[in-house]
């Protein structure tokens, strides 16, 4: 005797985070006008769409937000519950490279990079105690941000000029949504802002992560 429908489909085993393809990159690029050097940056997870045989379902993020925040995308379903860390999501077409993709959230990747001098200055410009200035970084531990390795925080040290005190303390720390989460992890004291302005120059350029 038969029972219809009594087998259960195999369930589709979902592939980890990869490069975007590159249809998805050609489309980024030339119609999203993103740096390609950036594209080449994010991830996306991918899944097999129910509506062709061709079509794939992607959406799009930065891993290091995602580190940032704690999670970790297994795979396109993994997202399900993290929506806030999708940059894109749609489909496209491995046969005739069609893509097709929505916006979910706006980042603003045009970071300025600062001049050692520059960075200098802006150190100078504190004035009251505990005043706070960042810096998006491009190297190190922590996570996040539009350079992908969160930011070096400087504050004017609220505690100087007591014993022992340096005048600057300076930190790194994750970022979220633009923001450095809190002054994060003290890293070294100083006082002087052209030592310190030379440490966050060695970190702060174009992302490479």
């Amino acid at each position: 005797m038969a029972f219809w429908g009594k087998k259960s489909e195999k369930e589709e085993k979902l592939a980890g985070p990869r490069d975007i393809p590159g249809p998805v990159q050609n489309y980024l690029v030339a119609e999203r006008k993103m740096d390609p050097d950036l594209v080449k940056l994010l991830k996306a997870v991918i899944r097999k769409s129910e509506t062709g045989e061709a079509l794939l379902n992607i959406r799009v993020f930065d891993d290091s937000e995602a580190i940032a925040k704690k999670v970790q995308v297994k795979d396109y379903a993994s997202l399900d519950e993290h929506p806030d860390l999708m940059l894109y999501e749609g489909w496209f077409d491995e046969r005739s490279k069609q893509v097709k993709l929505e916006e979910k959230k706006q980042v603003n990747w045009d970071t300025t990079i600062f001049t050692q001098a520059e960075i200098e200055q802006k150190i100078e410009a504190l004035r009251e105690p505990g005043d706070l200035v960042f810096f998006y970084m491009a190297r190190g531990n922590v996570h996040g941000g539009p350079l992908g390795m969160g930011a070096a925080v400087v504050e004017l040290n609220p505690n100087h000029p007591g014993k022992k005190q340096k005048k600057y303390a300076i930190y790194v720390a994750d970022v979220i949504d633009m923001k450095p989460v809190g002054k994060g992890q003290l890293i070294f004291s100083s006082d002087k802002p052209t030592q310190i302005a030379r440490w966050v120059n060695d970190g702060h350029g174009k992302r490479m992560y």
